[in-house]
């Protein structure tokens, strides 16, 4: 069983920047690829960025320049740091995992490629 935890959500103002956690527990064989998602109400979940523990990592377009997604593998966290915040990246923000290889995880990012998936946090962005 893999276990994912999201923190560091909150309100910030438009231009501004917030990093959000997520802390894995688990089978490290089951979470090879990690995500971050985002969705607000009346519309599809989004892939916002995805990273392979071996390296690598893969941006939607809009947030591209933007946010970073990292990971310490150490600790077994992942990050996605978001600067220059506009309202529109106002949503519900899920960490997610699955065992995939890296040709997949770095491609697009689609919610049937993960298995397990956090709580979701809120971050909410005002002009």
């Amino acid at each position: 069983q893999v276990q994912l935890v999201e923190s560091g959500g909150g309100s910030v103002q438009a231009g501004g920047s917030l990093r959000l956690s997520c802390a894995a527990s688990g089978d490290t064989n089951s979470r090879s690829c990690m995500a971050w998602f985002r969705q607000v109400p009346g519309k599809e979940r989004e892939g916002v960025a995805s990273i392979y523990n071996n390296g690598g990592d893969y941006y939607t377009e809009s947030v591209k320049g933007r946010f970073t997604i990292s990971q310490d593998n150490a600790k077994n966290e992942v990050y996605l740091e978001m600067n220059s915040l506009k309202p529109e990246d106002t949503a519900l923000y899920y960490c997610a995992a699955g065992s995939l290889a890296w040709p997949r995880c770095l491609g697009k990012i689609t919610r049937s490629k993960y298995v397990y998936w956090g709580q979701g946090i809120q971050v909410s962005v005002s002009s």
